[in-house]
Formats: structure tokens, sequence, C-alpha cells
């Protein structure tokens, strides 16, 4: 395996690599659903590449850009262990130019964007689509994989490459639990003890919207009654309903319903992500 910080010899090493490249776009500090990643990855190609790069233009003014966990070491062991060719793992100084304010972005819609996490996160999937699109063409992949816990990103980034022509698949990955159900994240390592039994809820409150629309009974206003209850530890950002396919708000809720939940924890003010398909 190699690690390679810079993009001249990212590009060397990508026209060396025979056969189809698979691309794990990652911020490091990698866990067992970064692993699913790269082991379907490996299945699928010939070689697999790993970026490991915490953006700083997907943060807004007050996030956790400063304090998001990065575990360098860890992450390369894992992914050699996982067999991936090729670690890039740049600074900003090399995937951007001093002049961070005057880059050019791709900014996705609004009609995808303003709603859920690019609400409450303005410019945030600027930077992911634009970084994005940067390794997209860096790496030369056939194939790039993310997780379905960031679904919002997963649609954006869909989009990005349907509506722009990148001659790449987007392969969604399903999303990787811990043993107590909670959906992993590399920000669950800022969860105290005390955290971890409430942010519990956010799963929980999805597991059981979905047994009360399997049950043909229960209304969207008793799914969200439940779930605020379930969850009036945390502070709720949003509960929403959303169509699978168009990313479009629902009124009433089907069987391509998906539902979303965003909460923050008492004590860290962690937030947490996670949906179900109903």
């Amino acid at each position: 395996m190699k690690i390679i910080n810079n993009i001249k010899d990212l590009k060397e090493e990508i026209k060396n690599l025979k056969g189809t490249i698979g691309l794990v776009p990652t911020m490091g500090a990698l866990h067992d659903g970064h692993k699913s990643l790269i082991d379907k990855a490996a299945k699928e190609n010939d070689n697999v590449v790993v970026s490991i790069f915490v953006n700083p233009i997907q943060f807004g003014a007050n996030e956790d850009l400063d304090k998001y966990p990065r575990t360098p070491e860890n992450d390369y062991k894992l992914c050699e262990n996982a067999g991936v060719k090729i670690v890039f793992a740049p600074t900003p100084d090399v995937m951007y130019s001093q002049d961070k304010n005057n880059l050019t972005l791709i900014c996705p819609p609004y009609s995808v964007v303003d709603k859920l996490c690019g609400k409450s996160r303005p410019g945030h999937f600027d930077g992911v689509c634009s970084v994005v699109a940067k390794l997209f063409n860096l790496s030369k992949a056939t194939r790039a994989y993310f997780g379905q816990k960031d679904y919002q990103q997963l649609f954006i980034i869909q989009k990005m490459v349907k509506d722009l022509n990148f001659d790449i698949e987007i392969v969604p990955c399903p999303i990787v639990r811990e043993n107590d159900n909670l959906a992993l994240s590399s920000r669950n390592r800022y969860l105290k003890d005390s955290e971890r039994k409430i942010a519990l809820n956010i799963s929980k409150s999805l597991f059981e919207a979905k047994k009360l629309f399997e049950s043909g009974t229960a209304t969207k206003r008793a799914i969200i009654d439940n779930s605020l209850k379930l969850m009036e530890e945390l502070d709720v950002e949003y509960i929403e309903f959303v169509d699978v396919n168009t990313f479009e708000f629902q009124d009433e809720i089907d069987e391509n319903t998906l539902m979303l939940i965003a909460a923050r924890t008492p004590e860290t003010n962690t937030r947490l992500i996670d949906n179900i398909k109903l």
C-alpha cells in the first residue's frame, strides 16, 4: 500500500494501476462502516483508493473542524489490512489554493440543498460536491462508494454525477450499526457514556416508525409524536419524510418513504443523523 500526500505523485500512481478502480472518499477516523465500503470496493474492483481528508470547505464557522477526530496511523493500518492499494491523504493546502474564499465550487440546486442537513449547514454541500468532484477527477475511479447514513449527501452526489456527466458509477452501501444499533459515525467518539443511551433513541425511533408503518394503522403524525417522545432528552433538529427516489418531502407516507432524523446530544452537543426506509 502506498500513502500519497500530493497530487503529482497520486496522478503518477493512478496511471500505473491496471484494471478498475474503486474509490472510497473519507474524512478519516475510520471505523467498521468505512471498512464495509472498502471491502465492497475490493470485491468489485481490481484496485481500491481511499482518500483521507478532513475537508475544511464543508464545515461552517461554528462547526467541529478543529476537533474532528484524526487517527491517521489507525486509518492506515485498517486500509492496509483491507487490501487498499493507495491512500491519498493530502493537506488543505494541497487540495486548495491559499485563498480559500476564491475557489471554483460546485453548487447543487436549492431544491435538494435547502432542506434537512443543507438547511442547517449552509454551504456544506457546496464543499462536499467540490471535493468529491476533485477526487473523482484525480482518482480516475470506475466506481465510488458512499454510505446511506448520509442519504442527502448520497442523493446529491448521484445527482451531480448524472447532471455533469461524470463517467463513474456511484455505489450506495447500507448503514452499518454498532451492536446496540447506533449508526456508526466518526463523531460517536464525542459521546459521553451518559449520552450514549440517550443517542440510541434515534435508531429506536426509526425502527419503531417502521413497525408502526407496517402495521397499517399509524399516521405520519402518530409516528412523529412517538419519535419525539422517545427522543425527548435530545435536541431534535428535524424528523422528515422524503421520497427515496426524488428526495421531495411527502405529506403521505408510502413504501417509497425515507424517514430521516438529525438530533444533538445534551452534554457534548454532538450532531447525529440516521434514517430508515419505511
